[in-house]
């Protein structure tokens, strides 16, 4: 019977996830923070990720405005950077890997117009209808 407990122990045991965490060296940690409002941050990783910001309360109410960069390599190899700036329009990301909408006015297909006109014409359609009733 110990021998049997042992086994299911150690089967259990086995099957319980093994989480391991990576440890990432803090290669620069640089920080600023002046009463005022205004600061400075770069940061940078063992595993290639870099952020610089900074920040002013440039915006409307004394709202802090910050600006900056940051870059990293993703799980399939593509090298990401993205710069932005946050202020009173919101979050403002620039990156060529970011999707882009297309511009405006952009063709809009015959279906389309096909079904505007359509509807526009029934409901013309059923005012004359009303009219009479």
């Amino acid at each position: 019977m110990k021998y049997l407990s042992l086994i299911f122990l150690a089967a259990a045991a086995a099957a319980l996830p093994t989480d391991s965490v990576e440890v990432v060296k803090i290669l620069k940690d640089q920080r600023t923070h002046e009463g005022d409002g205004n600061y400075n941050l770069d940061v940078e990783t063992g595993n290639g990720i870099i952020l610089a910001q900074s920040g002013s309360p440039g915006g409307p109410e004394g709202t802090v405005v910050k600006a900056g960069q940051y870059s990293y390599t993703a799980p399939d190899g593509t090298p990401v950077h993205v710069k932005f700036i946050a202020d009173e329009n919101g979050y403002q990301p620039e990156s060529s890997l970011l999707p882009v909408a297309p511009e405006f006015p952009h063709p809009i297909p015959q279906f389309v117009l096909d079904q505007i006109a359509f509807a526009a014409e029934e409901d013309a359609k059923r005012s004359r209808e009303d009219r009479y009733d």
